[in-house]
């Protein structure tokens, strides 16, 4: 089963693979909004805590299965615990990946919208008005979205089809220095805009008021879902590692490049965002309505600077979106090739098939489905907040407890160390029992 299967080519290779699938819209998208909406500098404290101290001891977790058993995720469950029910962890995991990567592509297919508006015809955002209209228009409007969906998830669909070394490393070897790139100068941009310093302060001045067992929780939750924990696609890249290959350094690279990139695309935004007298807590819209009209008010006097930053914002959420999206579609592509024997072209047309048409409510949840309501969310947000605030953690906790309680002791302390062994076994299954807990409590 494992005698003909890919590696990267190198450590650096893994590592700017793994990177991308933590690096993405969790980053520039989510990150952002979700700050604002609990806190600012605060929730990024209780972000940064959370991912080194929890999140980075379950990466190594998950990422010590995947080199282990060089499986897939329900495969690898099957070969290292025979006989139990931890197979069902790979199950939960590929439906998690399954979930994310169908809502997300929605996500990714708006990226592809905006982009193709910035460049043919430069978005009219002059207004909030008018970035409101625009926003409604490429969410709304039902042809619409579902096309650049599918070109979306068809991009990614291609990548994929291309396999572990020609596609995914290929990809994120140029893509990864590319969004840095891409996002730094943003970055910079942002903080030189009149009134700019109010949104670093709102990054860096911590609010006590704003704390709540919702800001710890959203945290945590926002750790995972940047990080791409507990649905698989950490295994499953690492069963594509070299055996020489070091599951701690891989973990804190990816880990550290991560949190650097959440707050780099923080100062990117919130500066922006407070130079336009942009509420930060504006919702998933943050990026994609008020980011464009605060480049339109800011290059009023030069058109062409704001036309430019409006095409290099958007580029650098489509990579971030593709990078990510890659990860999760490999978890279930590498599944069908393994267990049900799949060719790599086949695997990936059947994936883009059933992720197209859950995506496809999805995406038709901001329009023809806007009042069709699960427990009182729309089919995106439910998807959003299952993943997000249930099965990941769900997922992220089982890791844990494999790695740490299933698995010979001696395996797992030699590969990661006895600090991060003592993490995975006893703290982080602990902290995410209770913050999933007090979650539950209304």
């Amino acid at each position: 089963m494992t005698g003909n299967r890919e590696t990267f080519g190198s450590r650096i290779a893994f590592i700017m693979a793994l990177a991308g699938s933590a690096i993405g819209l969790g980053n520039i998208w989510r990150f952002p909004y979700i700050a604002g909406e609990h806190g600012g500098a605060l929730f990024v404290l209780i972000y940064l805590v959370f991912a080194l101290l929890i999140s980075l001891p379950i990466l190594m977790a998950e990422g010590f299965i995947g080199k282990k058993s060089r499986r897939s995720t329900i495969d690898a469950m099957e070969y290292l615990a025979p006989g139990t029910g931890w197979k069902n962890l790979g199950y939960l995991a590929m439906s998690a990946s399954f979930i994310i990567l169908s809502f997300y592509s929605v996500v990714g297919g708006w990226s592809v919208d905006y982009l193709v508006r910035s460049c043919v015809t430069g978005l009219d955002c002059t207004t909030r008005e008018t970035a409101a209209s625009i926003f409604g228009s490429v969410s709304g409007r039902t042809l619409e979205t579902i096309a650049t969906f599918t070109v979306f998830l068809g991009l990614t669909a291609i990548i994929i089809y291309a396999g572990v070394k020609n596609g995914i490393e290929r990809f994120s070897k140029v893509a990864m220095p590319v969004l840095f790139f891409l996002i730094l100068f943003i970055a910079v941009y942002s903080m030189t805009l009149p009134g700019a310093m109010e949104g670093v302060k709102y990054l860096v001045k911590p609010d006590l008021s704003k704390v709540s067992i919702d800001t710890f929780s959203y945290a945590l939750g926002q750790s995972f879902f940047s990080m791409s924990l507990g649905v698989g696609t950490v295994l499953t890249y690492s069963s594509y590692m070299r055996e020489e290959d070091s599951i701690v350094r891989t973990g804190v690279a990816t880990t550290l490049s991560d949190l650097f990139f959440a707050i780099l695309s923080g100062f990117a935004v919130m500066p922006a965002v407070f130079a336009a007298g942009i509420r930060p807590e504006a919702g998933p819209s943050l990026v994609f309505e008020s980011l464009p009209y605060v480049f339109s008010c800011m290059s009023r006097d030069l058109p062409f600077i704001g036309y430019a930053i409006t095409i290099i914002f958007f580029l650098a959420i489509l990579i971030a979106a593709v990078s990510s999206s890659i990860s999760m579609f490999e978890v279930i592509v590498s599944h069908l090739i393994e267990r049900k024997s799949f060719s790599r072209r086949k695997a990936s047309i059947v994936v883009f098939a059933a992720a197209w048409v859950l995506g496809c409510l999805c995406a038709l949840s901001f329009g023809l489905l806007s009042d069709f309501k699960i427990f009182g969310k729309t089919i995106f947000s439910f998807c959003d907040v299952l993943t997000s605030n249930f099965l990941m953690m769900i997922g992220a906790l089982a890791f844990s407890l494999f790695a740490g309680w299933k698995m010979k002791k001696a395996d797992v302390r030699s590969e990661v160390g006895p600090f991060f062994y003592f993490m995975i076994r006893w703290v982080a299954p602990v902290v995410i029992v209770v913050i999933f807990v007090a979650n539950l409590i209304p």
